[in-house]
This record gives C-alpha cells, structure tokens and sequence, in this order.
C-alpha cells in the first residue's frame, strides 16, 4: 500500500509540476506569438497599400487624359504632314497607342534630319501629375533651364548608341515630321521617355527645340 500511495504522490506531483510549466509555456508564446501576428499583420497591409505597376499605368493614363481634356488633340497625322502651329494648336497624336503627343510651336527651318545625324536639343519638362493636382504646369526641369545640366543630343534613328537609346523613343519622334530649328511641346508617357526613369511611372510634358549644332 506504501508503494502504491508513494507513486500516486509522485505521479500527483508530476501533473502538478507539468501543469504549471505548461501555463507558463502558453503565456510565453501569448507574449510572443500574437505580437508577432500583429507585426505580420501590419507587414502585410503595407505591401498591399503598394499599387502594382498595371495600377502605376493607370494613373499614368488618367493624368495624361486630364491634360489632354484641356487641349484639343487630333488623333492622326495630317496626309501631307502640314501641321496646326502655335500656341493653341491642337495636341497630334503621334503614336497609335497614345504614348506620345505632339504641339507644333515652330516648323523648324526646313533642313530635314538624316538617319544617324547628330541631333542637339534644349528642352524643359513639367510632371503632369503636378498637372492633375494643381491645374498648372507648375515647376519645369531641364537644360534649357539649368544650364549647368550641359548639353544633350542623340543621333536620329539610332537605336544602337546608348546615348541615344537613354532619352527614349518619345523626344526623337517630332523629327520624322519637322526640320532643324522646330519648336515642339512633347507629351510623353513613361514608356517612351527617359530609359532609366521608366519604371518611374511619370508622364512628362517637354518643351523642346532642335538644333543641328551645339552653339545654336
């Protein structure tokens, strides 16, 4: 009976002592885990605040169409390349998909650019987001604004030179229709601008003139 008694004391300890540790085993991974599960929580409602690039595109697209909605704009290239010009003329769209759209403010002197000719320009560029919040233009960046930002040019229809290929397809496009001198408002989304900003996601409107030597 003795032993009988002891081990039933013994086993009634064991239960005991094990019951406490796991009380004390719950309450830690209470401390830890539902602290953790909060940190989760809030890790995970951060990235799905982080718009995908479809979403970036989207608004890329609604910025571009606030601007455009006060401007005229004709969709296709006139038949005989003659254009609007000035500073009421209508936006051209240069590029089917809407990427690129074009104001004529000077026709330029008439020489027409070679393939592989060196093209020099000066240009200031406005973020049109700015546009969509404020109504205005707001603040333009660029060389023919801050000199000390140099010079920039890219050869025609080069698409092999890097330092052609990094101003995108966007700023070329007005010479394929105009001449040495022009004058052109450029509206130019992401994926036809500047190479290295692309997934940047910003529509840009350029004010842009062409020259065929550097001390023009």
């Amino acid at each position: 009976e003795m032993c009988i008694r002891d081990r039933y004391i013994n086993l009634h300890t064991i239960i005991m002592i094990t019951t406490k540790l796991t009380n004390k085993i719950m309450k830690l991974t209470h401390r830890i885990f539902f602290p953790a599960l909060a940190l989760m929580a809030i890790l995970i409602s951060g990235c799905s605040d982080k718009k995908s690039y479809a979403d970036l595109l989207k608004d890329e697209s609604q910025a571009v169409n606030i601007f455009l909605s006060d401007n005229r704009v004709i969709l296709d290239i006139p038949a005989d390349s003659v254009f609007e010009v000035g500073e009421n003329a209508p936006y051209y769209r240069l590029e089917p998909d809407g990427n690129v759209y074009m104001q004529v403010l000077d026709n330029g002197n008439g020489e027409k650019v070679k393939d592989n000719a060196q093209v020099f320009f000066r240009f200031t560029r406005y973020n049109l987001y700015d546009y969509q919040n404020t109504g205005q233009l707001g603040n333009g960046a660029g060389n023919s604004i801050d000199t000390s930002a140099g010079t920039a040019s890219f050869r025609f229809n080069n698409t092999t030179l890097s330092s052609s290929t990094q101003w995108g397809q966007g700023v070329q496009m007005p010479l394929k229709f105009l001449s040495y001198d022009c004058h052109v408002r450029i509206l130019i989304k992401s994926q036809y601008g500047v190479y290295s900003e692309i997934s940047n996601v910003i529509p840009y409107l350029y004010d842009v003139r062409y020259f065929k030597s550097i001390s023009e």
